[in-house]
C-alpha cells in the first residue's frame, strides 16, 4: 500500500481514534480513499486485519459470530462415533465474525465495517454495546468474549442513510475531502511514477473540468481518474485535442456522458 498517500487531516484522525481507543467514522465521495485506509494502517503498522462488508440484508450479530445449525444438522445424518461427538460440541458450529477475530487476537488489530449505511437503520444501534465495551456473549456456548486488545475498528459510510445519534457518540468522525489538485498529483505519482509531468496535467485539467459540471450525477473518482490515466499511458494517446479519449473509463452512466457532451 506504499501508493495510499495519508493526508495529515486524515493522520491526525487516526491518531485520536487511537489515543482515545474508539472507533474511526469516515465519510466522504465514493473513491476518496475510506476502505483503503483500513489496509493501509494494517500495512503499515504490520497488524491483523478483518474485513466486513455490510450488505443490506446484514446482521449486527454476523459481525461477532454465526452458529451454523445447518452443518449440525447435516453432520447428524452420520451414525459413524467422531460425526456424533462432533455434534454434540456446540462450539464445532460457532464460526466467529470479524469483529469476534479481532476480539481473541492476543496482539492488536485492524477491523473494516465497511459501509454501514447500507444496512438497517438500526444495525448501528445493535454494535453499541459491543463497539463500546469490545465484548460480547455466544448464547449457544454460554461463552462470554471479551477483546484481549482492543482493536483499530476503520468504519466508512457513503450517507446512503443516516446513523443514529448514540452510535455517531462513540464514534471519532472524520469526512475525506475529495483531492485538491497539488494532492492528486501525488497520488497520481505514486502509481505512475514515470509519467510525464505535462501529460499528467493535460490529464488533471481534463478530470476537473470534467467533475466542475454541477448536473452529473455521478461524478469520476480517484480510482476511475487512475484507471483513465492507465488506459491513456498503454495506448499512448497525446490529449492533444479537446475530446476525451476512452471517456466510458470516467462515465458511468449514458446520461452523464450526454451531460458532457451538451
Amino acid at each position: 500500500m506504499a501508493d495510499y498517500i495519508l493526508s495529515e487531516d486524515l493522520k491526525e484522525a487516526v491518531q485520536v481514534a487511537e489515543i482515545t481507543k474508539r472507533p474511526l467514522l469516515l465519510k466522504g465521495e465514493p473513491g476518496t480513499g475510506k476502505t483503503l485506509l483500513a489496509s493501509f494502517l494494517a500495512e503499515t503498522k504490520n497488524l491483523p486485519f478483518y474485513r466486513w462488508h455490510i450488505k443490506s440484508t446484514s446482521l449486527a450479530k454476523e459481525g461477532l459470530y454465526f452458529y451454523d445449525a445447518v452443518s449440525r444438522l447435516n453432520d447428524s445424518r452420520f451414525p459413524e462415533e467422531e460425526a456424533m461427538n462432533r455434534v454434540r460440541n456446540v462450539k464445532n458450529y460457532i464460526r466467529l465474525g470479524a469483529l469476534g477475530e479481532a476480539f481473541l487476537e492476543p496482539n492488536k488489530s485492524v477491523v473494516l465495517i465497511d459501509e454501514i449505511d447500507k444496512a438497517d437503520i438500526e444495525f448501528p444501534n445493535d454494535l453499541l454495546l459491543e463497539l463500546d465495551k469490545m465484548e460480547f456473549f455466544i448464547p449457544e456456548t454460554k461463552e462470554h468474549i471479551v477483546a484481549k486488545e482492543r482493536p483499530i475498528v476503520i468504519i466508512t459510510s457513503n450517507n446512503e442513510k443516516e446513523l443514529p445519534d448514540a452510535f455517531l457518540r462513540r464514534c471519532i468522525f472524520h469526512y475525506i475531502e475529495f483531492p485538491k489538485r497539488e494532492s492528486m498529483k501525488e497520488i497520481i505519482k505514486a502509481h505512475y511514477p514515470s509519467i510525464e509531468t505535462e501529460f499528467m496535467e493535460k490529464a488533471l485539467a481534463m478530470f476537473y473540468s470534467i467533475r466542475k459540471i454541477e448536473s452529473l450525477r455521478k461524478k469520476p473518482s480517484t480510482s476511475e481518474l487512475l484507471d483513465w490515466i492507465q488506459v491513456l499511458l498503454v495506448s499512448g494517446e497525446t490529449l492533444e485535442s479537446n475530446k476525451i479519449p476512452f471517456a466510458g473509463t470516467l462515465f458511468k452512466s449514458e446520461d452523464d456522458y450526454r451531460v458532457y457532451l451538451n
